[in-house]
């Protein structure tokens, strides 16, 4: 009896500390979360990185604005309702980038099919020509973009384009920004990238 009630006892000991590691490792890795600030002259955007998602995308991003070369970079293009109207696949970002000087090579693609996160409403993602091309632009979705994703119609390769964040405060400041005067998507007084840090 007192070996059952031992065997009982040591269970529930067992499952109370397997909880709690599960709880911690849960925690752990929310916390591997990386949080930049994106200072615009139209106001500030905070974005959360995912570098267990999207590790190469994020370590990308990070070498520039641990090098300081989103200062002085805008926010040049925008895609709206209006200017997409003859396009097949409509899109709703705005898309910006660093200013003069040196880069880094370009990355190769984490499609959206390996990471799991999907183009949605406030989503951070790497602009690019052809797979393996994307540098320093990266865009902004306004509105969930699924021909932005793997697979999705917008780039006729097919890959979609590598999403590695999302928007966590500011989407007033993005919607104010795409709201901007432009010709043919490009805004005639770009938003100027006071500078991009990161926060805790």
């Amino acid at each position: 009896m007192k070996n059952q009630l031992s065997i009982a006892t040591h269970y529930k000991r067992f499952k109370k500390t397997i909880l709690l590691l599960l709880f911690a490792f849960i925690l752990i890795s929310c916390n591997n979360n990386i949080n930049c600030e994106i200072e615009t002259t139209e106001g500030a955007i905070l974005v959360e990185l995912y570098p267990d998602k999207a590790p190469i995308t994020v370590a990308n991003f990070l070498k520039y604005v641990d090098a300081g070369l989103y200062t002085n970079g805008s926010f040049f293009r925008v895609t709206t309702p209006e200017n997409e109207a003859t396009r097949d696949i409509k899109i709703e970002v705005i898309q910006g980038g660093k200013g003069e000087g040196n880069g880094f090579d370009p990355i190769e693609i984490e499609t959206t099919e390996k990471t799991g996160i999907l183009h949605e409403d406030g989503t951070l993602s790497m602009a690019r020509s052809g797979p393996n091309t994307a540098t320093d632009n990266f865009f902004i979705c306004i509105n969930a973009q699924p021909s932005l994703d793997f697979a999705g119609k917008r780039n006729p390769d097919g890959f979609g384009f590598a999403a590695f964040g999302k928007v966590t405060r500011g989407m007033d400041v993005v919607r104010k920004i795409q709201s901007g005067e432009n010709k043919n998507q490009r805004l005639l007084k770009p938003v100027i990238i006071k500078s991009i840090k990161r926060v805790k």
